[in-house]
């Protein structure tokens, strides 16, 4: 027995006390990424390892293989593809990066997905740890093509930072926005494992938040097997055979793996999904207790599983199944299962209690990946509660004892049940001695859904999708479409949750509001998606009377806390000015065959206010901060209020009062006419006159009966469209003077202050000023005067060319009128359904949401709420890659030389004095074809073959911004540093960064050999 498990023993009394405690805080698995042979997911390498697949191929040898050649290979597809502007990088940087560093940083944007996580939106910090195996496409692809000055051209940067282990893990954090530590990891095969259990310990201590932990092996050439050594590490026949009595070697390979961590106490309280949980884990090196470098130690394993237990709190003896460092090499597997008898027989392990296993016999070892893919695989193991068959076991090794608490897992089973957790131990050892053991238990049960939530009917919950390109939002579209078509009714609501938190807002959006999977299927599949304007100003609209009626946002009082909140708060303040319950009026539509009491001008103004008030202050609360306001007559004083220049108290008592005042004004009739102004003009007389101008041919006539049908009259036999309005007054017209004067009194008795949101007049047709803000009789006048909407959507354009307008209130009137002055292409969204519109309030205002957010509205999409019913993060498709090939041929044979970058030598000469007036620019026709922009042979030209070679960017613009490009400062200092070899001079590194195009960089170069400013803009 080694030292560390008596004195463990002796600590513990061998029952390793501490099983069951619950104070002791543990590490969540939330997050899993795997790219190995066969399988480019977790779920596809879970397929194989359950159904038993051997994922090492063994291919045809080449007819002058040497003796000894085994043609078996542990491959990955697609290595040579790699999707360089997903990530930022310029197809060069791409090429000559080491493909583990790509695959690496692909992996853990994998894990981030799959732990609902965007570290642009993150609480806290997220580190990263990892390491990668030795950098061979350095050596066979990238140095033989270059030489020596081609060499001291690209160092440091492009190589050094691509290709050096020390940059892997601070790269994946810059290019992933990630604050914690980043931790490059180097224990040879038990690197990734190593990296787990560093993680672990830094979440521990509060380092960071989350963690992101694993590693990347890629062996070069893939498909070259391997020359057999008799007692060598490598298979003789490319089997991996562990614990097997004819184990004689295991076969390399290539693979990927990220785990994404977090503290078991966060994770239950962010709704995470757990996938797993460590409830320890140890690091070891075995000293010089062993025979040799690379041999393994009896005694360094021994210890670091002890050690492992013990800061697990848990007894080996709980240990369902042991995932094992398991290589299938001769003394490998005896001595790491003497190693396991040791520690798990000292704790009572009865002879085959113990289930093991290792990865290595369907995939190959991974080398630096190894660890963490071995994780993998018993995490989902727990997970799941199933055991998969470790492959090409027949008979026991007969140099392992019989007795072994140990039995090879050679079939697939179900995990026995036991009266604990299931608990899985995970082991990986690296050559050098350094060991690491890391002990898993099954995740905690998720909360039950309540009784009430499962029997309610479903509830609309937004989908929201974007993606970097377009095609990609069609192929992730596509992809998601496919799992709501057989998701579960209840998942729908984790779904939307892990959608809006979970995932990062890309340009390209599209967003459906469904109640039911299939159907947010169904309008997935049928939307099309729009590309964000960056941050888009939003600008609220507020309609008037007309849009209304009894009912509206019944829906939204009964599902939406936050609006019924502020509805209430204004109907409490309308009450004693009205008489009426406006909740009565909203919370239920008119019985029927009864009169809407909404008609009435004395409610309608009431009622509108407060849904269009309580639709405000809903959408700031979701983060919405407009950046102007417009409102249609009635809507002007919702705009004022929520702009601050009255109270609400005040506004209330105003509306209330501005109501019943034009209630008992004589009544007259309404008439939409399609004219413009000037035409409507010449209809205006005794008892008629323009009341609003509402689009630029979209005209509404006020006033009497008599006067009214008249100019119906006319129009008609003019052949002119022409509507009557279902109103109870001619608003806007000279029939409304009597109440002029008393409300301006009224409004004279309110202190107004000036507008804290710029705002359009009804009145002038552009922006309201301070003084009309606060004059009493601006607001009186207001009643009267014609709604001067058009101009007010004009005067919005001039100074927010681009806004999203979000129309709060009933119908779509305004966002139509809108249009119709500011062109199609304007972007209205509509966010109560009108009177005759199909679906749910709740439908309508979530896709109002879904809109505004897809049009580029930063804004927080629906919360997912608290308590045991509240949505948890759910697995779903990841952002699809474009993965392009970047990559650089080794030489295809001995002594042959790859075909390197131009060298600087070979570079055009600097233009003379005399060919510099001869400098062009692109061809049109070249341009327009969309080929090679390839420019007059000049100085344009001679920088852009600069920017070709260092970006890998065959097209290039005179007007291309190199940050645009994809390239960073360091390649600006590289680009400049060639420039000024090229042409003899010394370009400034400040003006250039101001401007980095190809034409500037040209202008600086021939500004920098002529004394004539003007000369070299010219040339």
């Amino acid at each position: 027995m080694s030292e560390a498990v008596a004195e463990h023993n002796d600590r513990t009394d061998g029952t390793y006390g501490m099983d069951g405690a619950d104070d002791q805080e543990r590490i969540a698995v939330v997050g899993l990424a795997c790219r190995v042979p066969g399988a480019d997911d977790p779920d596809g390498f879970w397929r194989n390892l359950v159904e038993g697949v051997e994922s090492i191929e063994r291919l045809e040898p080449p007819a002058d293989a040497p003796e000894g050649y085994v043609p078996a290979v542990a491959r990955i597809k697609g290595v040579e593809d790699f999707d360089a502007e997903f990530f930022g990088m310029t197809p060069r940087e791409a090429a000559l990066a080491d493909p583990q560093q790509r695959l690496f940083l692909e992996q853990c944007w994998a894990a981030l997905e799959d732990a609902g996580c965007d570290p642009e939106r993150s609480r806290g910090r997220i580190g990263v740890w990892g390491g990668t195996s030795f950098n061979s496409y350095l050596v066979l692809n990238v140095l033989p093509g270059r030489s020596r000055e081609g060499l001291l051209g690209e160092y440091p940067a492009a190589l050094l930072h691509g290709n050096d282990k020390d940059y892997l893990t601070s790269r994946v954090a810059h290019r992933l926005g990630l604050t914690g530590p980043a931790v490059t990891v180097q224990t040879a095969c038990s690197t990734s494992l190593v990296a787990v259990a560093e993680a672990a310990r830094a979440l521990l201590d509060y380092q960071c938040d989350m963690a992101l932990a694993g590693g990347a092996s890629v062996k070069l050439p893939q498909d070259w097997g391997y020359v057999y050594e008799t007692g060598g590490i490598q298979s003789p026949d490319g089997y991996c055979r562990a614990f097997d009595a004819d184990a004689a070697g295991t076969v390399f390979g290539s693979g990927a793996g990220v785990v994404a961590l977090k503290r078991l106490s966060d994770a239950l309280a962010d709704g995470d999904r757990i996938h797993a949980v460590i409830l320890g884990s140890a690091v070891n090196n075995d000293g010089s207790r062993k025979s040799g470098y690379t041999a393994p130690s009896t005694d360094g394993q021994a210890d670091v599983l002890t050690d492992a237990y013990f800061a697990a709190g848990v007894s080996p003896a709980s240990i369902g199944y042991v995932e094992a460092h398991g290589t299938g090499t001769a003394i490998g597997d005896p001595i790491e299962l003497a190693a396991l008898d040791e520690v798990f027989g000292a704790d009572g392990a009865a002879p085959g209690a113990v289930a093991i296993g290792s990865v290595k016999t369907n995939i190959g070892h991974l080398n630096a990946a190894s660890g963490v893919v071995g994780l993998i695989k018993a995490v989902l193991a727990v997970r799941e509660g199933e055991l998969p068959p470790s492959l090409h076991y027949r008979t026991r090794n007969p140099r392992t004892s019989e007795k072994s608490p140990f039995t090879v897992n050679d079939r697939r089973r179900a995990w026995p049940a036991g009266p604990g957790p299931r608990r899985a131990g995970v082991s990986s050892f690296g050559v050098g001695g350094t060991n690491a053991h890391v002990v898993l238990e099954q995740p905690p049960a998720a909360p039950a859904r309540t009784t009430t939530a499962a029997a309610a009917p479903p509830r609309h919950q937004l989908i929201t999708l974007s993606a970097r390109t377009s095609d990609a939002l069609a192929e992730a579209a596509g992809r998601l479409a496919d799992v709501l078509g057989t998701a579960p009714a209840e998942t729908l609501p984790d779904i939307a949750h892990t959608l809006a938190r979970g995932r990062r807002r890309f340009p390209y959006r599209t967003a459906v509001a469904a109640a039911e999977p299939a159907a947010a299927a169904a309008a997935l599949r049928r939307a099309t998606g729009v590309r964000a304007a960056g941050d888009a100003p939003a600008v609220f609209l507020f309609p008037g009377q007309g849009t209304q009626y009894q009912g509206m946002t019944a829906g939204l009082l009964a599902e939406e806390p936050e609006f019924a909140r502020h509805l209430a708060e204004c109907a409490e303040l309308f009450a004693p000015h009205t008489g009426t319950d406006l909740l009565a009026l909203l919370g239920s539509p008119a019985p029927a065959g009864a009169d809407d009491a909404l008609t009435s001008t004395r409610f309608a103004q009431p009622a509108l206010f407060a849904v269009e008030y309580a639709l405000a202050r809903w959408w700031t609360a979701r983060g919405v901060r407009p950046a102007a306001l417009l409102g249609h007559s009635l809507g002007e004083w919702t705009a004022a209020a929520v702009a601050g220049v009255m109270g609400l108290e005040d506004a209330v008592r105003l509306v209330a009062a501005r109501g019943r005042l034009m209630e008992e004004c004589p009544r007259g009739v309404m008439l939409a006419v399609e004219l413009t102004e000037a035409e409507a003009r010449t209809l205006e007389g005794p008892g008629l006159t323009i009341a609003a101008l509402n689009a630029p041919a979209r005209c509404v006539l006020s006033g009497t009966e008599a006067a009214v049908a008249a100019a119906e009259a006319e129009l008609a036999a003019r052949g002119v469209a022409a509507k009557r309005l279902v109103t109870s007054h001619a608003f806007h017209s000279p029939l409304l003077d009597p109440m002029v004067e008393p409300f301006a009194d009224l409004v004279a008795g309110v202190r107004l202050n000036p507008p804290r949101i710029p705002f359009a007049s009804n009145v002038t047709g552009t922006w309201i000023t301070d003084a009309e803000a606060t004059d009493p009789r601006y607001w009186a006048g207001q009643a009267r005067a014609a709604v001067r909407f058009a101009d007010g959507v004009g005067a919005l354009l001039e100074v927010q060319p681009d806004p999203v307008l979000l129309e709060l209130g009933p119908g779509r009137a305004l966002g139509r009128f809108a249009a119709w002055t500011g062109g199609p292409a304007l972007r209205t969204v509509g966010t109560v359904r009108g009177a005759r519109q199909a679906g749910s309030d709740r439908q309508v205002l979530l896709q109002a949401v879904g809109d505004a957010w897809a049009h580029g509205v930063d804004l927080e999409l629906p919360s997912a709420g608290d308590g045991p019913d509240r949505p948890r993060i759910t697995a779903l498709p990841g952002h699809p890659m474009d993965r392009r090939r970047h990559w650089i041929d080794a030489p295809a044979a001995a002594g042959a030389t790859a075909t390197a970058a131009p060298a600087l030598s070979a570079l055009p000469a600097p233009p003379a004095a005399a060919d510099v007036a001869a400098a062009g620019g692109p061809d049109p026709a070249d341009v327009e074809a969309g080929g090679p922009v390839r420019l007059a042979d000049g100085p344009q030209e001679q920088v852009a073959a600069l920017w070709r070679e260092l970006l890998g960017i065959e097209r290039i613009r005179p007007d291309d911004d190199l940050f645009m490009l994809g390239g960073d400062s360091l390649n600006a200092s590289q680009l400049i540093s060639r420039a000024n070899r090229l042409f003899r001079a010394d370009l400034p590194l400040e003006d250039f960064l101001d401007e980095p195009t190809v034409r500037r960089m040209a202008e600086l170069a021939v500004r920098a050999q002529t004394d004539n400013p003007a000369e070299a803009v010219e040339q």
